[in-house]
């Protein structure tokens, strides 16, 4: 899930073109290499019956902007990734379960305005549920919430896809839609009202007491996100950044889950963070998840750790994502596979690749850790001279 701040600037001075990259490659065939070689390097292969990788079908719905060459630059000021690609990958590891492959885009990146936008995101996941042969009624069922007539914020829809090792494993869709659809100062009643509806309003009270306690200024309801088609246990989602905090308050949203596992949060978030005290260029973000399990309570917390903010270049991206890794007992090689698949850079040679190591904590599952990738499909931003925290 992509979760670049909107109040961040995206202008990076000083960005190179996206290394060793044709600009005649369209940015559809950037996305399916990238696709194809992470999965390889995940030991994800093609099904046997000849149908492709299901992640594919997602860059399908890119609609023209797959065709668009990357030498043409990105077809809007997405904010899916710092460069605007409309798209992110990411691995999603578990103690003892093969790593993931995840894949996020804007359907609706062609769009001029985010009105547009929501319809043509909209028709492109009725498309893919089509094919796919899931429902759609959850989107459906807060349309006037995330798709008002007049639509302010800042996107209007992301779809992602989850794909497993396993033959038979469930894929998995998701959806992401933005609370600030009718202005910033009604994300929170909106937020409200979404979980409402799908029985989980009892849960509200302590959300907001815990999860936003600071006020909208700093603490932003950022994302709610939907789960369709084919998962065990399918989630209700809402994302909030908490601007200029710390691990230790970041680790006090996690109580919010049941079974006291917010224990780990604080060493997380300072092992990927590096420790700067306040994290005040880009914000934590925390992800509260319901399932029919509790009515009431959160069944998982995530905290998203925006690495690229806080590291001068890829390669300490890379050694802070791999320790956080091996702490959890997880296999720390797999994210040089993935450096490598992804570009052909080295990570030093740049900062943003790897965009954000999340720690996901569960009350039925173990422990879990996603790494998040940006394609890089038009700009590198360079490597920082100082490292973030440490300016004098």
């Amino acid at each position: 899930m992509a979760l670049s701040n909107p109040r961040h600037s995206h202008t990076v001075v000083g960005d190179t073109p996206s290394a060793r990259t044709d600009p005649r490659t369209t940015l559809g065939e950037h996305l399916r290499g990238q696709v194809r070689r992470l999965c390889e390097s995940t030991g994800i292969a093609d099904p046997p019956d000849g149908s492709g990788l299901p992640l594919l079908d997602l860059i399908g719905l890119l609609g023209p902007a797959a065709l668009r060459p990357l030498g043409a630059g990105p077809p809007s000021p997405s904010f899916v990734c710092d460069d605007h690609s409309p798209a992110e990958l990411s691995l999603a590891f578990g103690g003892a379960t093969p790593v993931a492959v995840r894949l996020l885009v804007e359907p609706g990146c062609t769009a001029t305005t985010l009105e547009e936008n929501g319809r043509l995101g909209r028709r492109a996941l009725a498309a893919l549920a089509t094919r796919r042969g899931f429902s759609t009624e959850p989107v459906r069922r807060v349309e006037d919430l995330f798709f008002p007539p007049v639509m302010q914020g800042s996107f209007a829809l992301w779809c992602a896809m989850e794909q497993r090792r396993e033959p038979r494993a469930p894929v998995g869709v998701k959806v992401y839609v933005d609370p600030r659809a009718h202005g910033r100062e009604r994300s929170a009643q909106v937020a409200e009202e979404a979980l409402a509806r799908f029985g989980f309003g009892r849960a509200w009270p302590a959300f907001r007491e815990r999860a936003t306690r600071r006020g909208p200024g700093r603490d932003e309801i950022l994302f709610f996100a939907l789960d369709l088609g084919d998962w065990h246990t399918p989630r209700i989602k809402v994302y909030v950044a908490h601007h200029d905090v710390t691990a230790a308050e970041a680790q006090d949203v996690a109580r919010l889950l049941p079974g006291g596992e917010a224990r780990r949060v604080r060493d997380f978030c300072r092992t990927v963070g590096g420790d700067p005290g306040r994290f005040t260029h880009r914000p934590l973000v925390s992800c509260l998840s319901y399932t029919g399990r509790d009515s009431e309570h959160p069944g998982g917390h995530t905290v998203h750790v925006p690495v690229r903010d806080y590291v001068p270049h890829d390669g300490v991206a890379r050694d802070r994502a791999t320790a956080a890794l091996r702490r959890l007992g997880m296999d720390a090689g797999v994210v040089d596979r993935a450096l490598a698949a992804m570009t052909s850079r080295r990570p030093a040679d740049g900062v943003g690749l790897i965009a954000y190591v999340s720690l996901v904590q569960s009350t039925w599952q173990p422990p879990r850790v996603n790494v998040y990738f940006s394609p890089e499909a038009y700009t590198v931003r360079p490597p920082r001279t100082v490292e973030p925290g440490r300016e004098g």
